[in-house]
């Protein structure tokens, strides 16, 4: 059994720098057309000369039959300037702009600590501007559940922000909740939409638990309860244009994954696509599998759709326990386990 799909996009990709951008670029562009690259490098990328340069060092690192094609991102902070996001939409080479919260994630201590008080000029040129704000939608007060703080983050800054800016386009980015499914479903069409990951279709927070405690299944935002995993399958699979791929891939090697203070993220570039495939399968609904992959996310950015394809073939793999470099180890997503369904190479 094949399934032909316009080439598919990721709209969220971590994609690191160093020896591990080397290590891991190849894996999402061997099954990826164009990704929204995260800034929550160390320093952060804040500038659009930072953006350009970060763009060049992966197009340096594709191999050469290559037309992967990285649309990069400014990291938010609380001194972003709106000058900064005029330079940055007549770059040609950044495409949104990422809030996080400081302190929700990995390299988000320099995110932003009062969105209304210290960035409503720059939201204001980003209107002016139609460049999309990307949400890392969970808020960091130590006093609210982990497991609440997406909810938290969509009723006290979310629905706040698309009511004053509703001309704002916004992402919330790997939603994870129902109450997230909810927001995006009753927002203005066109201007909210969501990236999903595949672990967040496929795990509920038990996975982090089965067996022993289980480091390589920790992202952020957390894994959720079972209702709240198959809320967004049924938003996803329904075939409504508010969700579209973003996988969160999210590469840390292995010692900084099983440790005592072990990071969060998931690698998951490349099984991606088969994890998609398996979720829209199982609800009878690979017909709608094209367009989440391949359609919403360029619709939304006001990007062409691909004119490239690829085949997906219903073909039994096992993935790699791991994948080898000369500074350690990645484990990937569903390591060991065999699937149903790999992109074709041909």
């Amino acid at each position: 059994m094949e399934l032909t799909l316009a080439q598919p996009d990721d709209w969220h990709l971590h994609l690191r720098d160093g020896d591990l951008l080397e290590a891991v670029v190849s894996h999402s562009a061997s099954h990826f057309g164009r990704a929204i690259v995260m800034p929550n490098l160390n320093p952060p990328i804040t500038t659009t000369a930072a953006a350009v340069a970060y763009r060049e060092s992966i197009l340096k690192l594709l191999p050469a039959n290559s037309n992967f094609t990285p649309l990069m991102t400014l990291y938010l902070t609380d001194t972003t300037s709106p000058i900064e996001i005029k330079l940055a939409r007549r770059s040609g080479a950044v495409f949104a702009v990422k809030l996080y919260p400081a302190g929700a994630t990995t390299n988000s201590q320099d995110g932003v600590t009062d969105l209304f008080g210290r960035c409503l000029p720059v939201l204001e040129e980003m209107v002016e501007q139609n460049m999309p704000l990307l949400v890392h939608g969970e808020v960091t007060n130590p006093d609210v559940d982990i497991f609440d703080r997406e909810k938290v983050f969509i009723e006290t800054v979310l629905e706040p922000l698309v009511q004053r800016l509703p001309q704002l386009k916004v992402v919330m980015e790997h939603i994870t909740t129902m109450d997230a499914v909810r927001f995006v479903e009753s927002s203005k069409e066109g201007s909210v939409a969501a990236t999903v990951t595949p672990q967040h279709l496929l795990l509920n927070r038990n996975a982090l638990f089965q067996g022993g405690l289980q480091p390589h299944n920790y992202c952020l935002p957390v894994l959720k309860r079972e209702i709240h995993r198959q809320a967004i399958v049924a938003a996803v699979t329904s075939g409504s244009n508010r969700f579209f791929l973003g996988t969160d891939s999210a590469p840390h090697e292995r010692r900084r994954k099983e440790c005592p203070c072990g990071c969060a993220g998931i690698f998951n570039a490349p099984v991606a696509l088969s994890l998609y495939a398996k979720v829209f399968e199982e609800v009878g609904a690979l017909d709608k599998l094209e367009a989440f992959t391949s359609f919403n996310g360029p619709d939304f950015y006001g990007l062409p759709r691909s004119t490239s394809k690829i085949k997906m073939v219903r073909t039994p793999w096992k993935v790699p326990e791991s994948f080898s470099f000369s500074f350690g180890d990645i484990i990937p997503m569903f390591a060991g386990e065999t699937l149903e369904w790999r992109p074709s190479s041909n």
